[in-house]
Protein backbone atom coordinates (compact mmCIF):
# COMPACT_ATOMS: atom_id res chain seq x y z
CA UNK A 1 0.00 0.00 0.00
CA UNK A 2 1.06 3.37 -0.68
CA UNK A 3 -0.85 5.15 2.15
CA UNK A 4 -0.70 3.77 5.55
CA UNK A 5 -2.82 6.44 7.06
CA UNK A 6 -4.68 9.60 5.76
CA UNK A 7 -6.47 11.87 7.50
CA UNK A 8 -9.16 14.20 5.76
CA UNK A 9 -9.42 17.48 7.79
CA UNK A 10 -9.82 15.31 11.14
CA UNK A 11 -10.53 17.44 14.44
CA UNK A 12 -10.88 15.83 18.20
CA UNK A 13 -12.16 17.97 20.76
CA UNK A 14 -12.66 17.14 24.25
CA UNK A 15 -15.83 19.62 25.35
CA UNK A 16 -14.16 22.56 24.88
CA UNK A 17 -10.55 21.46 24.91
CA UNK A 18 -8.85 21.17 21.66
CA UNK A 19 -7.29 18.31 20.63
CA UNK A 20 -6.64 18.14 17.06
CA UNK A 21 -7.66 21.17 14.44
CA UNK A 22 -8.38 20.43 10.82
CA UNK A 23 -5.37 18.37 10.17
CA UNK A 24 -4.83 16.68 6.59
CA UNK A 25 -2.32 14.04 6.16
CA UNK A 26 -1.10 11.02 4.20
CA UNK A 27 1.34 8.53 6.05
CA UNK A 28 3.22 5.81 3.93
CA UNK A 29 5.32 2.61 4.63
CA UNK A 30 8.24 2.37 6.40
CA UNK A 31 9.27 4.49 9.70
CA UNK A 32 7.16 7.75 10.68
CA UNK A 33 8.01 10.34 13.28
CA UNK A 34 5.10 12.24 14.82
CA UNK A 35 6.94 15.02 16.31
CA UNK A 36 5.62 17.88 18.41
CA UNK A 37 5.98 19.13 21.99
CA UNK A 38 3.58 18.23 24.88
CA UNK A 39 0.54 19.77 23.69
CA UNK A 40 1.15 19.40 20.53
CA UNK A 41 -2.03 16.87 19.60
CA UNK A 42 0.07 13.56 19.03
CA UNK A 43 -1.49 11.57 22.07
CA UNK A 44 -4.93 12.34 21.03
CA UNK A 45 -3.51 11.56 17.02
CA UNK A 46 -2.13 8.08 18.31
CA UNK A 47 -5.52 7.56 20.38
CA UNK A 48 -7.63 8.19 17.51
CA UNK A 49 -4.99 5.90 15.37
CA UNK A 50 -5.87 3.20 17.61
CA UNK A 51 -9.39 3.54 18.16
CA UNK A 52 -9.65 4.55 21.62
CA UNK A 53 -11.70 7.59 20.93
CA UNK A 54 -13.17 8.62 17.38
CA UNK A 55 -13.09 11.90 15.40
CA UNK A 56 -15.52 14.76 16.35
CA UNK A 57 -15.29 15.68 12.36
CA UNK A 58 -13.18 14.67 9.51
CA UNK A 59 -12.20 11.46 8.46
CA UNK A 60 -9.00 9.06 9.36
CA UNK A 61 -8.59 6.08 8.05
CA UNK A 62 -5.76 3.33 8.54
CA UNK A 63 -4.96 0.46 6.13
CA UNK A 64 -7.82 1.50 4.07
CA UNK A 65 -10.52 1.26 6.79
CA UNK A 66 -11.73 3.74 10.15
CA UNK A 67 -10.33 2.52 13.14
CA UNK A 68 -12.82 3.58 15.68
CA UNK A 69 -14.88 0.16 16.41
CA UNK A 70 -13.69 -1.57 13.90
CA UNK A 71 -11.82 -4.91 14.84
CA UNK A 72 -10.70 -5.86 11.62
CA UNK A 73 -8.74 -2.27 11.30
CA UNK A 74 -7.48 -2.92 14.60
CA UNK A 75 -6.23 -6.40 14.87
CA UNK A 76 -3.58 -5.17 12.59
CA UNK A 77 -2.08 -2.85 14.68
CA UNK A 78 -0.05 -2.98 17.85
CA UNK A 79 0.52 -0.46 20.48
CA UNK A 80 2.94 0.17 22.56
CA UNK A 81 2.16 2.91 25.57
CA UNK A 82 4.39 5.57 26.99
CA UNK A 83 3.09 4.39 30.48
CA UNK A 84 3.47 1.01 31.84
CA UNK A 85 0.55 -1.22 33.02
CA UNK A 86 2.13 -4.05 33.88
CA UNK A 87 2.01 -5.98 37.08
CA UNK A 88 6.14 -6.17 38.55
CA UNK A 89 5.19 -9.29 39.84
CA UNK A 90 4.78 -11.60 36.28
CA UNK A 91 7.04 -12.76 34.19
CA UNK A 92 6.88 -11.84 30.29
CA UNK A 93 7.05 -15.11 29.22
CA UNK A 94 3.74 -15.72 31.27
CA UNK A 95 2.22 -12.45 30.81
CA UNK A 96 2.80 -12.61 27.02
CA UNK A 97 1.54 -16.34 27.04
CA UNK A 98 -1.85 -15.13 28.57
CA UNK A 99 -1.95 -12.28 25.97
CA UNK A 100 -1.91 -14.42 23.02
CA UNK A 101 -4.42 -17.30 24.68
CA UNK A 102 -6.63 -13.97 24.95
CA UNK A 103 -6.11 -13.62 21.13
CA UNK A 104 -7.78 -16.64 20.48
CA UNK A 105 -4.37 -18.50 19.53
CA UNK A 106 -4.13 -22.34 21.46
CA UNK A 107 -1.96 -22.80 24.89
CA UNK A 108 1.02 -24.58 23.19
CA UNK A 109 1.20 -22.04 20.27
CA UNK A 110 0.78 -19.04 22.34
CA UNK A 111 3.76 -20.39 24.71
CA UNK A 112 5.97 -20.54 21.40
CA UNK A 113 4.69 -17.63 20.13
CA UNK A 114 5.88 -15.78 23.41
CA UNK A 115 8.94 -17.18 22.85
CA UNK A 116 9.80 -16.53 19.77
CA UNK A 117 8.77 -12.84 20.18
CA UNK A 118 11.17 -12.36 23.28
CA UNK A 119 13.91 -13.21 20.97
CA UNK A 120 12.87 -11.16 18.43
CA UNK A 121 12.98 -7.99 20.46
CA UNK A 122 16.24 -9.26 21.72
CA UNK A 123 15.53 -10.03 25.33
CA UNK A 124 18.23 -12.23 26.86
CA UNK A 125 16.44 -15.83 27.91
CA UNK A 126 18.14 -15.98 30.89
CA UNK A 127 15.66 -13.04 32.11
CA UNK A 128 12.43 -14.72 30.41
CA UNK A 129 11.40 -15.99 33.66
CA UNK A 130 12.51 -13.27 36.24
CA UNK A 131 9.65 -10.80 37.51
CA UNK A 132 8.81 -7.50 35.58
CA UNK A 133 10.02 -5.24 38.48
CA UNK A 134 13.17 -6.33 38.61
CA UNK A 135 14.15 -5.22 34.41
CA UNK A 136 15.95 -2.21 34.15
CA UNK A 137 14.31 0.48 31.58
CA UNK A 138 15.26 -0.82 28.21
CA UNK A 139 14.40 -4.28 29.13
CA UNK A 140 10.81 -2.67 30.34
CA UNK A 141 11.08 -1.47 26.97
CA UNK A 142 11.38 -4.61 25.16
CA UNK A 143 8.91 -6.40 27.07
CA UNK A 144 6.48 -3.30 25.83
CA UNK A 145 7.39 -3.76 22.49
CA UNK A 146 6.79 -7.78 22.37
CA UNK A 147 3.29 -6.97 23.96
CA UNK A 148 2.93 -5.31 20.33
CA UNK A 149 4.13 -7.70 18.29
CA UNK A 150 2.18 -10.56 19.69
CA UNK A 151 -0.35 -10.82 17.67
CA UNK A 152 2.45 -10.20 14.25
CA UNK A 153 0.35 -6.63 13.44
CA UNK A 154 1.11 -4.81 10.24
CA UNK A 155 1.93 -1.86 11.67
CA UNK A 156 3.10 -0.48 15.06
CA UNK A 157 2.53 2.34 17.47
CA UNK A 158 5.28 3.71 19.86
CA UNK A 159 4.49 6.45 22.22
CA UNK A 160 7.65 7.93 23.47
CA UNK A 161 10.14 4.54 23.49
CA UNK A 162 13.07 6.29 23.60
CA UNK A 163 12.36 7.86 27.21
CA UNK A 164 14.56 6.94 30.24
CA UNK A 165 16.49 5.37 27.80
CA UNK A 166 20.52 5.66 27.92
CA UNK A 167 22.21 6.06 24.43
CA UNK A 168 23.30 2.11 24.24
CA UNK A 169 19.38 1.43 25.20
CA UNK A 170 18.37 4.12 22.20
CA UNK A 171 20.67 2.79 19.66
CA UNK A 172 19.47 -0.90 20.80
CA UNK A 173 15.93 -0.50 20.12
CA UNK A 174 16.50 1.60 16.91
CA UNK A 175 18.29 -1.33 15.74
CA UNK A 176 15.58 -3.33 16.50
CA UNK A 177 12.88 -0.96 14.93
CA UNK A 178 15.39 -1.05 11.81
CA UNK A 179 15.32 -4.73 11.44
CA UNK A 180 10.97 -5.23 11.82
CA UNK A 181 11.13 -2.44 9.27
CA UNK A 182 12.95 -4.56 7.08
CA UNK A 183 10.08 -7.67 7.85
CA UNK A 184 7.52 -5.41 6.11
CA UNK A 185 6.26 -3.91 9.26
CA UNK A 186 5.32 -0.61 9.24
CA UNK A 187 5.94 1.78 12.51
CA UNK A 188 4.75 4.81 13.82
CA UNK A 189 6.55 6.73 16.78
CA UNK A 190 5.38 9.54 18.67
CA UNK A 191 8.20 11.97 20.38
CA UNK A 192 9.43 15.15 21.26
CA UNK A 193 12.74 14.00 20.95
CA UNK A 194 13.12 15.28 16.79
CA UNK A 195 17.35 14.38 17.41
CA UNK A 196 16.90 10.30 18.53
CA UNK A 197 14.49 9.96 15.08
CA UNK A 198 16.24 11.99 12.39
CA UNK A 199 18.61 8.78 11.76
CA UNK A 200 15.37 6.86 11.90
CA UNK A 201 12.77 7.79 10.27
CA UNK A 202 12.10 8.08 6.50
CA UNK A 203 9.28 10.47 7.01
CA UNK A 204 8.08 13.18 9.57
CA UNK A 205 4.77 14.32 10.66
CA UNK A 206 5.27 17.79 12.88
CA UNK A 207 2.11 18.59 15.01
CA UNK A 208 2.00 21.79 17.09
CA UNK A 209 -1.34 23.33 19.01
CA UNK A 210 -2.85 20.71 17.29
CA UNK A 211 -1.73 21.43 13.50
CA UNK A 212 -0.63 20.23 11.11
CA UNK A 213 3.13 22.25 10.29
CA UNK A 214 4.53 19.59 7.69
CA UNK A 215 4.19 16.29 6.69
CA UNK A 216 6.49 14.30 4.20
CA UNK A 217 10.33 12.96 4.25
CA UNK A 218 13.59 14.69 5.63
CA UNK A 219 13.99 16.67 1.82
CA UNK A 220 10.04 17.81 1.55
CA UNK A 221 9.95 19.14 5.01
CA UNK A 222 13.19 21.31 4.74
CA UNK A 223 12.11 22.24 1.44
CA UNK A 224 8.68 23.55 2.58
CA UNK A 225 9.81 25.53 5.85
CA UNK A 226 13.14 26.66 4.47
CA UNK A 227 14.29 26.99 1.04
CA UNK A 228 17.65 28.31 1.88
CA UNK A 229 20.30 27.23 4.68
CA UNK A 230 20.50 30.64 7.25
CA UNK A 231 23.50 29.62 8.36
CA UNK A 232 26.95 30.33 6.02
CA UNK A 233 30.56 29.90 6.04
CA UNK A 234 32.56 31.97 4.08
CA UNK A 235 36.04 31.42 3.81
CA UNK A 236 37.94 34.73 3.13
CA UNK A 237 41.71 36.44 3.27
CA UNK A 238 39.56 39.42 5.11
CA UNK A 239 36.76 37.92 7.72
CA UNK A 240 36.01 40.58 9.88
CA UNK A 241 35.89 43.22 6.49
CA UNK A 242 33.48 40.96 5.30
CA UNK A 243 31.35 40.27 7.76
CA UNK A 244 31.46 44.51 8.51
CA UNK A 245 30.32 44.49 5.05
CA UNK A 246 27.46 42.13 5.02
CA UNK A 247 26.69 43.61 8.39
CA UNK A 248 25.88 47.17 6.56
CA UNK A 249 24.15 45.63 4.30
CA UNK A 250 21.56 43.97 6.30
CA UNK A 251 21.64 41.10 5.65
CA UNK A 252 23.01 39.58 9.55
CA UNK A 253 21.09 38.17 12.37
CA UNK A 254 24.95 37.46 13.55
CA UNK A 255 28.09 35.77 13.17
CA UNK A 256 31.40 34.25 14.11
CA UNK A 257 34.93 34.44 13.18
CA UNK A 258 37.32 31.53 13.25
CA UNK A 259 40.57 32.11 11.52
CA UNK A 260 40.07 33.32 7.88
CA UNK A 261 36.52 31.83 8.36
CA UNK A 262 33.11 34.00 8.97
CA UNK A 263 30.30 31.80 9.71
CA UNK A 264 26.87 34.01 9.63
CA UNK A 265 23.85 33.66 9.91
CA UNK A 266 21.49 35.47 7.44
CA UNK A 267 18.08 37.09 7.99
CA UNK A 268 16.55 36.79 4.34
CA UNK A 269 18.08 33.57 3.33
CA UNK A 270 16.58 34.34 -0.52
CA UNK A 271 17.77 38.14 -0.24
CA UNK A 272 20.95 36.84 0.16
CA UNK A 273 21.48 34.09 -1.90
CA UNK A 274 19.75 36.06 -4.98
CA UNK A 275 22.80 38.82 -4.02
CA UNK A 276 25.55 37.73 -2.75
CA UNK A 277 27.55 37.98 -5.89
CA UNK A 278 27.98 41.17 -6.10
CA UNK A 279 27.40 41.76 -2.75
CA UNK A 280 31.03 39.91 -1.94
CA UNK A 281 32.48 41.72 -4.79
CA UNK A 282 32.47 44.79 -3.14
CA UNK A 283 33.72 43.49 0.03
CA UNK A 284 37.11 44.56 -1.36
CA UNK A 285 38.45 40.60 0.19
CA UNK A 286 39.30 37.73 -1.70
CA UNK A 287 36.81 35.04 -1.32
CA UNK A 288 37.90 31.69 -1.26
CA UNK A 289 35.17 29.70 -0.62
CA UNK A 290 31.18 29.99 0.40
CA UNK A 291 29.58 27.10 2.01
CA UNK A 292 26.08 26.49 3.29
CA UNK A 293 25.01 24.88 6.82
CA UNK A 294 22.22 22.52 6.26
CA UNK A 295 19.71 23.17 8.33
CA UNK A 296 18.76 20.04 10.72
CA UNK A 297 15.29 19.23 11.13
CA UNK A 298 15.66 19.82 14.55
CA UNK A 299 16.25 23.28 13.43
CA UNK A 300 13.65 23.56 11.13
CA UNK A 301 10.71 22.70 13.68
CA UNK A 302 12.03 25.30 16.88
CA UNK A 303 12.15 27.66 13.96
CA UNK A 304 8.30 27.54 13.04
CA UNK A 305 7.14 26.16 16.49
CA UNK A 306 8.44 29.05 17.78
CA UNK A 307 7.20 31.55 15.10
Amino acid sequence: MSTIIEAKELSCFYGVVLGLNNVSFRIGPGITGIVGPNGAGKSTLIKLITGQIRPSSGTLTVFGGQPWNNPEVLSHLGYCPEHEHVHQDLRPVDWLQSLAVLSGIPGGEARKRAETTLDRVGLLRAHWHKRIGTYSKGMRQRVKLAQALLHRPGLVILDEPMNGLDPMGRHEISAILRLLQREGIHILISSHILDELEALCSQFLFLNWGRTLAAGSQTEIRSEMTRWPEQVVIRTDQPERVAACLGSAGHLRGYFLEGDRVMVWLKQPDRFYSEWPALLSRCDAQVFEVQSRTTSLSSVFEKVTSS
